[in-house]
Protein backbone atom coordinates (compact mmCIF):
# COMPACT_ATOMS: atom_id res chain seq x y z
CA UNK A 1 0.00 0.00 0.00
CA UNK A 2 3.05 2.35 0.71
CA UNK A 3 2.49 5.12 -2.07
CA UNK A 4 5.56 7.21 -0.52
CA UNK A 5 3.35 10.22 0.33
CA UNK A 6 6.32 11.06 2.87
CA UNK A 7 10.11 11.36 2.28
CA UNK A 8 11.40 7.79 4.56
CA UNK A 9 13.98 7.33 7.24
CA UNK A 10 17.42 4.41 6.76
CA UNK A 11 17.23 1.34 7.49
CA UNK A 12 19.05 1.96 10.34
CA UNK A 13 16.54 5.01 11.86
CA UNK A 14 12.87 4.06 12.81
CA UNK A 15 10.09 6.37 11.50
CA UNK A 16 6.02 5.58 10.93
CA UNK A 17 4.86 2.68 9.53
CA UNK A 18 4.19 3.57 5.90
CA UNK A 19 0.96 1.62 5.44
CA UNK A 20 -0.54 2.88 8.69
CA UNK A 21 0.54 6.50 7.54
CA UNK A 22 -0.91 5.84 4.04
CA UNK A 23 -4.22 4.17 5.12
CA UNK A 24 -4.62 6.76 7.87
CA UNK A 25 -4.44 9.93 4.89
CA UNK A 26 -6.50 8.06 2.71
CA UNK A 27 -9.08 7.88 5.23
CA UNK A 28 -8.58 11.43 6.13
CA UNK A 29 -8.95 12.43 2.71
CA UNK A 30 -12.27 10.71 1.80
CA UNK A 31 -13.98 11.85 5.27
CA UNK A 32 -12.88 15.34 4.29
CA UNK A 33 -14.63 15.21 0.65
CA UNK A 34 -17.36 13.58 2.26
CA UNK A 35 -16.78 10.05 0.89
CA UNK A 36 -16.05 8.09 3.66
CA UNK A 37 -19.20 6.69 5.80
CA UNK A 38 -16.31 6.88 9.07
CA UNK A 39 -16.33 10.40 9.70
CA UNK A 40 -13.12 12.10 11.50
CA UNK A 41 -12.81 15.53 13.16
CA UNK A 42 -9.84 17.81 14.13
CA UNK A 43 -9.63 15.54 17.61
CA UNK A 44 -9.19 12.22 15.69
CA UNK A 45 -5.98 13.98 14.27
CA UNK A 46 -4.80 15.61 17.03
CA UNK A 47 -4.73 12.14 18.41
CA UNK A 48 -3.22 9.72 15.75
CA UNK A 49 -0.26 7.77 16.62
CA UNK A 50 1.73 5.24 13.87
CA UNK A 51 3.69 2.58 14.77
CA UNK A 52 7.72 3.38 14.82
CA UNK A 53 9.60 0.71 12.33
CA UNK A 54 13.15 0.46 10.93
CA UNK A 55 13.19 2.63 7.60
CA UNK A 56 9.59 4.14 7.93
CA UNK A 57 8.30 7.59 6.85
CA UNK A 58 10.31 10.48 8.27
CA UNK A 59 8.37 11.37 11.82
CA UNK A 60 8.66 15.31 11.33
CA UNK A 61 7.10 15.43 7.48
CA UNK A 62 4.68 13.38 8.59
CA UNK A 63 4.15 15.27 12.09
CA UNK A 64 3.97 18.67 9.70
CA UNK A 65 1.40 16.86 7.21
CA UNK A 66 -0.70 15.83 10.81
CA UNK A 67 -0.33 19.82 11.47
CA UNK A 68 -1.75 20.76 8.29
CA UNK A 69 -4.50 18.56 7.80
CA UNK A 70 -5.94 19.41 11.25
CA UNK A 71 -6.09 23.09 10.99
CA UNK A 72 -7.86 22.01 7.26
CA UNK A 73 -10.23 20.24 9.20
CA UNK A 74 -10.98 23.18 11.95
CA UNK A 75 -11.25 25.87 9.15
CA UNK A 76 -13.82 23.56 7.12
CA UNK A 77 -15.57 22.86 10.24
CA UNK A 78 -15.30 26.86 11.22
CA UNK A 79 -16.81 27.30 7.91
CA UNK A 80 -19.97 24.88 7.93
CA UNK A 81 -20.55 26.28 11.82
CA UNK A 82 -20.52 30.07 10.23
CA UNK A 83 -22.65 29.48 7.84
CA UNK A 84 -25.42 27.77 9.89
CA UNK A 85 -25.09 29.95 12.84
CA UNK A 86 -23.16 32.56 11.85
CA UNK A 87 -19.63 34.57 12.65
CA UNK A 88 -20.86 36.03 16.19
CA UNK A 89 -22.28 32.37 17.19
CA UNK A 90 -18.98 31.04 15.84
CA UNK A 91 -16.78 33.71 18.23
CA UNK A 92 -19.27 32.78 21.38
CA UNK A 93 -18.51 29.25 21.13
CA UNK A 94 -14.90 29.72 20.63
CA UNK A 95 -15.07 32.17 23.76
CA UNK A 96 -16.77 29.63 25.48
CA UNK A 97 -13.91 26.57 25.17
CA UNK A 98 -11.47 29.16 25.48
CA UNK A 99 -13.02 30.22 29.18
CA UNK A 100 -12.62 26.19 29.93
CA UNK A 101 -9.04 26.55 30.15
CA UNK A 102 -8.97 29.34 32.33
CA UNK A 103 -9.68 27.36 35.43
CA UNK A 104 -6.28 25.47 35.11
CA UNK A 105 -4.51 29.14 34.01
CA UNK A 106 -5.79 30.74 36.91
CA UNK A 107 -3.95 27.99 39.48
CA UNK A 108 -0.84 28.86 41.43
CA UNK A 109 2.59 28.15 39.37
CA UNK A 110 3.46 24.84 40.08
CA UNK A 111 0.03 23.60 41.12
CA UNK A 112 -1.49 23.77 37.29
CA UNK A 113 -1.82 20.42 36.49
CA UNK A 114 -0.99 17.07 38.90
CA UNK A 115 2.32 15.73 39.73
CA UNK A 116 4.39 13.27 37.77
CA UNK A 117 3.98 9.96 39.39
CA UNK A 118 6.44 9.21 42.13
CA UNK A 119 10.02 8.30 40.32
CA UNK A 120 8.36 8.83 36.87
CA UNK A 121 9.37 11.62 34.63
CA UNK A 122 6.71 14.37 33.64
CA UNK A 123 7.20 17.82 32.40
CA UNK A 124 9.35 20.31 33.99
CA UNK A 125 6.70 23.07 35.64
CA UNK A 126 8.71 25.58 35.34
CA UNK A 127 8.49 25.39 31.30
CA UNK A 128 4.83 24.34 31.42
CA UNK A 129 3.64 27.50 33.58
CA UNK A 130 6.11 29.50 30.87
CA UNK A 131 3.83 28.34 28.18
CA UNK A 132 0.46 28.94 30.69
CA UNK A 133 1.07 32.37 31.17
CA UNK A 134 1.80 33.07 27.46
CA UNK A 135 -1.44 31.68 27.03
CA UNK A 136 -3.02 34.36 29.51
CA UNK A 137 -1.27 36.80 27.73
CA UNK A 138 -3.10 35.77 24.33
CA UNK A 139 -6.58 35.51 25.81
CA UNK A 140 -5.73 38.70 28.32
CA UNK A 141 -4.07 41.08 26.43
CA UNK A 142 -3.62 40.36 22.80
CA UNK A 143 -0.16 38.86 22.54
CA UNK A 144 0.92 36.81 19.55
CA UNK A 145 0.50 33.25 19.88
CA UNK A 146 0.16 30.47 16.88
CA UNK A 147 -1.54 27.31 17.18
CA UNK A 148 1.85 25.99 15.35
CA UNK A 149 3.93 27.91 18.30
CA UNK A 150 1.61 25.71 21.08
CA UNK A 151 2.66 22.56 18.81
CA UNK A 152 6.20 22.62 18.66
CA UNK A 153 6.63 23.59 22.32
CA UNK A 154 8.99 21.45 24.23
CA UNK A 155 9.13 20.70 28.21
CA UNK A 156 12.35 19.91 29.97
CA UNK A 157 11.94 16.75 31.83
CA UNK A 158 11.72 16.41 35.64
CA UNK A 159 10.74 13.53 38.16
CA UNK A 160 7.62 13.02 40.63
CA UNK A 161 7.03 15.97 42.49
CA UNK A 162 9.04 18.54 40.56
CA UNK A 163 6.96 17.50 37.20
CA UNK A 164 3.76 17.58 35.94
CA UNK A 165 1.87 14.52 34.76
CA UNK A 166 2.47 14.15 31.11
CA UNK A 167 -1.14 13.46 29.89
CA UNK A 168 -3.02 16.09 31.45
CA UNK A 169 -0.70 18.57 29.92
CA UNK A 170 -0.59 17.02 27.13
CA UNK A 171 -4.66 16.96 26.69
CA UNK A 172 -5.07 20.79 28.10
CA UNK A 173 -2.61 22.02 25.47
CA UNK A 174 -4.52 20.12 22.44
CA UNK A 175 -7.68 21.55 23.53
CA UNK A 176 -5.93 25.12 23.60
CA UNK A 177 -4.54 24.59 20.01
CA UNK A 178 -8.00 23.92 18.79
CA UNK A 179 -9.60 27.15 19.94
CA UNK A 180 -6.29 28.83 18.35
CA UNK A 181 -6.80 27.20 14.90
CA UNK A 182 -10.63 28.16 15.71
CA UNK A 183 -9.16 31.67 15.49
CA UNK A 184 -6.26 31.81 13.52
Amino acid sequence: MSSALFGTVSKLRTGYDRDEVDEFFDHARQAYEGRSAEPMTSGDIQTATFELVRGGYDTHEVDAALDRLEAAFVARQRQEYVSQHGQESWMTALAERARTLYGRLGRPAGEKFAPAPRGQVGYDKDDVDALCERLVGYFDRQEPLTAAELRGATFGRARGADGYAEAPVDAFFARAVEVLLGVE
